[in-house]
């Protein structure tokens, strides 16, 4: 007979963080390293509406949860979107995750009013995989660096500071070189003080397809968390509402058994570290945080 392998398990210690999935797994894009694979033509996860936001919201408050995140799919591919901008703010600071490519001038001015008027602070991080269309177009399609980068024009104007995204698809010895050619770029399209922020590459998804994906040997054991601290795994201080639930994070979101409940109530049960994902947080902490690894440079 064999035996069931055995995974370390994670309890939730605080909901600091509660992330929506407004646009669930669609994009206007289809980049060759989405380790959820969104697409034009991804409805594994639909979109969230405004009603079920406000909810989850109103239910957040007394969890004392602290910073909202919205994610898809692309949010801006949401309508809604402006307005759970809009209501978040009421509760706390509130972050977006976007390819920027679907920011027109009035949608950037309307939740740059709703920041102002607001006491918490409202973030845009922009994905950009490379300093230029060269490096950039090939993994997330032809055109879109420049589009992109009217997004960022347009924030910058409106008086963002969009942390800009790259997963590191370079040889760690370009780092530098990488990371300098970025800042040049964006200082020369007017964003003075860039802020960048380099992710790892998550090996599941299409990036399993792009790249070798994990091995057999990548999974937590009970002896790799003996003195670790698990504070830096994201699923020990959020949650992620989809509309097929609450799930443990946004990196699992479309795999079996992230699912924690129809509520965040029920959300809150320990969560068992079975995913070779997991490693890639356990090596490098909380990845989907603002905090991890952003740099402004000057």
């Amino acid at each position: 007979m064999t035996t069931a392998p055995s995974f370390p398990s994670v309890a939730l210690d605080c909901l600091d963080n509660l992330w929506f999935q407004v646009a669930g797994t669609l994009c206007n894009l289809t980049c060759n390293h989405c380790f959820i694979s969104c697409s034009p033509k991804n409805h594994t996860l639909g979109f969230l509406d405004f009603e079920t936001v406000k909810r989850v919201l109103a239910e957040s408050r007394p969890l004392g949860v602290k910073e909202y995140y919205f994610t898809g799919g692309e949010p801006f591919m949401n309508n809604e979107l402006p307005a759970m901008l809009e209501e978040t703010l009421r509760y706390g600071p509130a972050s977006v995750l976007t390819n920027a490519t679907l920011l027109p001038e009035k949608i950037v001015n309307r939740i740059a009013k709703a920041e102002r008027e607001s006491l918490y602070s409202l973030e845009l991080r922009v994905s950009l995989d490379g300093f230029s269309p060269e490096t950039n177009d090939p993994i997330r399609g032809e055109g879109t660096f420049e589009r992109a980068m009217q997004g960022v024009e347009f924030l910058v104007g409106n008086g963002f500071l969009p942390i800009i995204t790259a997963m590191r698809s370079w040889r760690l010895e370009e780092e530098e070189e990488v990371i300098g050619k970025f800042t040049t770029m964006l200082k020369s399209r007017g964003y003075d003080r860039p802020r960048l922020k380099l992710l790892p590459s998550l090996k599941i998804g299409q990036e399993a397809m792009r790249t070798a994906g994990y091995t057999d040997l990548d999974w937590l054991t009970d002896e790799m968390m003996e003195g670790y601290d698990k504070s830096q795994l994201l699923c020990t201080n959020s949650r992620i509402v989809t509309d097929k639930g609450v799930h443990v994070c946004p990196i699992l979101v479309d795999q079996a058994g992230s699912n924690m409940g129809a509520t965040l109530a029920e959300s809150t049960k320990d969560f068992p570290l079975a995913y070779q994902a997991c490693m890639t947080c356990y090596a490098y902490g909380s990845i989907c945080s603002n905090v991890s690894s952003t740099v402004t440079f000057e």
